[in-house]
């Protein structure tokens, strides 16, 4: 990232993503702030240097107002409710203060899609989801895009993957000898990993477009098998036994079975070639190999 560039992040949703996003645009001399869920998490996110506000979803606190203002930059990984997206029902007028608008960035997921049969979907793709959740999802992207065609802001609109990274890994249920197989046939997922989410954010910051939707996910998508087959020869560790999914499905939550029931591979192409994003995880592979070494 450029120093000279902008200088001021504002973040809302300081967890696994935004948290990442932060301190990696703190390391190269950005001002970072930030909101939370609990005063507890502020306190540790203090700790590590960062300015934290607690955002319940529904109050809004003038503290907040005033540096979004401020930002040059805004990332949310605030999900949508029931009744709406909570960062734009809340600060959505303090957003579009700033005139010509700061670079703003949304997490959505590749869940929009729904499902597409086992074929290959990019951005320009229908949004087919039927889930609740997948159709909550799909009302706060056009939200967040309304800014763009009706504020003229610059909106991005980023469609994760899986997520996986330090502390957030198949290794670690392996090591804990709680990690499954589980086989359906003609299942694979898409997976990305936290730092090249990162690295996506960024790019998007140096080469903005208003208006664009990016799907964030590595190169190869595959079986969930084949994750866990590829950890436990890492490690050296047996293999759990094999088990068909519709077995283990009635053991799932509706949650936990949501993500089997939809069926794509998302491409990429789109940030590697216009974002000029050059993955530093590939494959899931690449990625594993590099959380041992990390131990």
């Amino acid at each position: 990232m450029d120093k000279a560039s902008v200088r001021r992040l504002f973040v809302f949703g300081l967890g696994y993503v935004g948290l990442s996003f932060a301190l990696a645009m703190r390391n190269v001399g950005w001002k970072v702030e930030g909101t939370c869920r609990s005063e507890k998490r502020r306190q540790e996110l203090l700790r590590s240097g960062l300015e934290a506000f607690v955002f319940d979803g529904q109050k809004r606190l003038a503290e907040i107002s005033q540096k979004i203002v401020l930002a040059d930059a805004i990332l949310s990984s605030v999900p949508p409710t029931t009744t709406g997206d909570p960062v734009l029902e809340v600060f959505g007028a303090d957003i579009c203060r700033k005139a010509g608008g700061p670079w703003l960035g949304y997490l959505s997921t590749t869940g929009v899609y729904g499902d597409w049969d086992g074929k290959e979907v990019d951005e320009s793709s229908p949004l087919r989801s039927t889930s609740n959740r997948g159709l909550r999802r799909i009302a706060a992207e056009k939200a967040w895009l309304r800014l763009t065609s009706q504020k003229s802001l610059p909106v991005h609109i980023f469609r994760l993957a899986g997520i996986y990274g330090p502390g957030r890994n198949i290794l670690d249920k392996i090591r804990a000898g709680t990690a499954t197989r589980i086989q359906k046939p003609g299942h694979v997922f898409s997976r990305i990993h936290v730092d090249d989410i990162v690295s996506t954010l960024a790019a998007s910051i140096l080469r903005p477009r208003a208006g664009a939707t990016y799907n964030v996910c590595d190169n190869e998508p595959c079986s969930q098998p084949q994750i866990v087959e590829h950890g436990c020869q890492l490690l050296g560790e047996r293999l759990p036994p094999l088990i068909d999914f519709e077995a283990r499905a009635k053991e799932m939550s509706p949650l936990a079975r949501s993500f089997w029931e939809d069926r794509r591979r998302v491409s990429n192409r789109l940030i590697r070639e216009e974002l000029m994003v050059n993955l530093r995880f590939p494959t899931y592979r690449e990625g594993l190999a590099s959380l041992v070494e990390r131990g």
